[in-house]
């Protein structure tokens, strides 16, 4: 009897481990097919600084350390099981990049060795956050949605739920930073503002995520305790995230060398451009991680 239910337990864990790969590797294209047919991301393999690929690559690690705690593949109950988790997505973020570069013609027999692992590499990072992803915006069933529900009433009560919550708004930034800030259209549309375009720019960016959390009721969005006054969630999440979305697209724009060369009032215009559609993700993040 009791190997019995060893067998059907472990064949029940492994259902739930593969049935989460392939979520992963669903999660991987549907979240970076706009940047692996983006042209400037391909060609930021053949000249993107080495320095700054590598340290986007390191800083990947954590990143998707803490997303497999919070919303891996499987429900993890140790540190040792989301590193697991963790690896695996890094590992399918690169084979889907390869796979779908080669499938595209992008990459070649004939080029360079050094070329296509920087194209490789640099498409990895948005994918393996995509496979991460996979789980949470492909598998959320119902007893998923109250476990998490559960999960993040603890997260608010204990000393670590705020600074998850920022977190998270950090990794919806960075992956919508992630599909713009190597275009033209960043610089262009700083160029074309003038600094009263940009503090508009600001305030409607601010207002927005606001309004998709709390005000516009969506699904998943949070709502305001009966005894809490309405700035409290402006002041305690919603400029904190909007300052998120800004040190994220700051970093962004650095690794991919766009702000390399402009004067500060020119690189400011820039971030604030690009933080337009982070804080969309930073909100977003909130919605649905």
């Amino acid at each position: 009897m009791a190997s019995t239910a060893i067998r059907q337990t472990t064949s029940t864990d492994v259902d739930a481990f593969v049935r989460g790969i392939a979520r992963g590797f669903a999660g991987a294209l549907l979240f970076s097919i706009p940047m692996l047919m983006t042209m400037e991301m391909w060609f930021l393999g053949f000249y993107m600084s080495r320095e700054r690929l590598l340290l986007l690559l390191v800083l990947n690690i954590p990143l998707l350390l803490v997303l497999s705690h919070r919303i891996g593949f499987e429900h993890t109950a140790t540190w040792a099981q989301s590193a697991r988790d963790a690896i695996v997505a890094y590992g399918m973020g690169i084979i889907a990049s390869a796979a779908f570069l080669v499938l595209l013609g992008v990459i070649s027999i004939d080029m360079p060795v050094d070329q296509w692992i920087g194209m490789v590499a640099i498409q990895a990072v948005p994918a393996s956050i995509g496979a991460m992803l996979g789980r949470s915006q492909l598998s959320m069933s119902d007893d998923d949605d109250e476990d998490d529900e559960g999960e993040d009433d603890q997260d608010e009560k204990s000393g670590t739920g705020y600074a998850m919550e920022l977190f998270m708004m950090a990794v919806g930034a960075l992956f919508l930073s992630l599909n713009l800030a190597p275009t033209e259209e960043m610089i262009v549309l700083a160029y074309k503002m003038t600094p009263w375009h940009a503090l508009a720019l600001a305030l409607v960016s601010i207002l927005l995520m606001h309004g998709f959390v709390y005000a516009l009721a969506f699904r998943g969005g949070h709502t305001l305790e009966k005894d809490q006054p309405r700035w409290h969630a402006f002041i305690r999440f919603t400029l904190p995230g909007y300052m998120v979305a800004l040190t994220v697209s700051l970093y962004a724009l650095w690794t991919f060398e766009r702000l390399d060369g402009m004067a500060s009032v020119e690189a400011l215009l820039v971030v604030i451009v690009l933080a337009f559609p982070a804080a969309i993700g930073a909100a977003a993040a909130r919605l649905i991680l």
